[in-house]
């Protein structure tokens, strides 16, 4: 008997907002094991920060909360990623659905070659929404919870291409939204962007956590301190062994009194 995908369970309507809990997290590229032993929980209406050395797998692990890692060769998940008390990673889970679900802004903007508009309404119209009214609601909340909606309300017939860099960002993080994700994964958003929109994307972040859960990865320390409830520490000692997780905790707390000297170490540029 063949039954259809398992959808991963989600909070009620009224609060969708994702908790994960990572359970001995492992990923291997071929023989080379690149993560190893992360186990740490993703709290809902929370903004996690993942720092760290480059190379010391923040995007791999995030890649993870959302299947994308599905798309690379040779890449092999181990343990166990929690979502609502569900493992993501069991064959009955729709990656489609999980990723609906579990949103991702990418380090530099990549809106589609369309308008405005037809960005923000892709992802609603592959969910089925085709009434034309509820499909401009969903472009305007969007936009709007994006803080880009009072810049482009007059030209939504306007090509993406023809927007600033800081605008495609706030406009990927509006398409990103529009499907109402339970969590939004931001890998490095900001990296690419003037310290304006850096702000503006900042405070766009802030606003979000209000209504989901947001996971970024970042890799400058004033703006995990400014912007995240936890921090996360990764770390590869050496090229022979994998990244692992050296500390996780409230971000007041681990830039103030980290726990290791290792993360001490790396928040005041020792190394890293």
């Amino acid at each position: 008997m063949v039954t259809s995908p398992a959808k991963t369970d989600l909070p009620s309507k009224k609060d969708r907002a994702g908790r994960f809990v990572l359970e001995d997290v492992s990923v291997s590229y071929g023989n080379e094991k690149a993560l190893e032993a992360v186990s740490f929980y993703i709290e809902p209406h929370k903004v996690t920060a993942m720092i760290g050395p480059s190379g010391c797998g923040k995007s791999t692990l995030l890649r993870c909360l959302n299947r994308m890692n599905d798309a690379i060769d040779n890449v092999k998940v181990g343990g166990k990623i929690m979502l609502n008390d569900k493992d993501i990673y069991q064959k009955a889970v729709d990656p489609v659905s999980l990723r609906m679900y579990v949103g991702q802004v990418f380090q530099r903007p990549n809106p589609f070659p369309l308008s405005i508009y037809d960005n923000v309404a892709f992802g609603p119209r592959t969910q089925g929404i085709r009434k034309k009214a509820e499909l401009d609601q969903i472009v305007e909340d969007s936009l709007k919870k994006a803080a880009i909606f009072d810049e482009v309300k007059k030209s939504l017939k306007k090509h993406a291409f023809e927007l600033s860099g800081g605008q495609q960002q706030r406009l990927c993080i509006a398409r990103a939204l529009a499907t109402k994700p339970g969590v939004l994964l931001m890998d490095e958003p900001c990296s690419a962007l003037d310290p304006i929109s850096t702000g503006m994307i900042e405070e766009t972040v802030q606003q979000l956590k209000e209504s989901m859960t947001v996971v970024m990865v970042t890799h400058n320390m004033q703006q995990a301190a400014r912007v995240s409830d936890t921090t996360v520490f990764l770390l590869r000692e050496s090229m022979e062994e994998p990244a692992g997780l050296v500390e996780v905790a409230e971000t007041s707390t681990l830039f103030t009194a980290p726990r290791d000297k290792r993360t001490e170490n790396y928040i005041t540029g020792r190394f890293g």
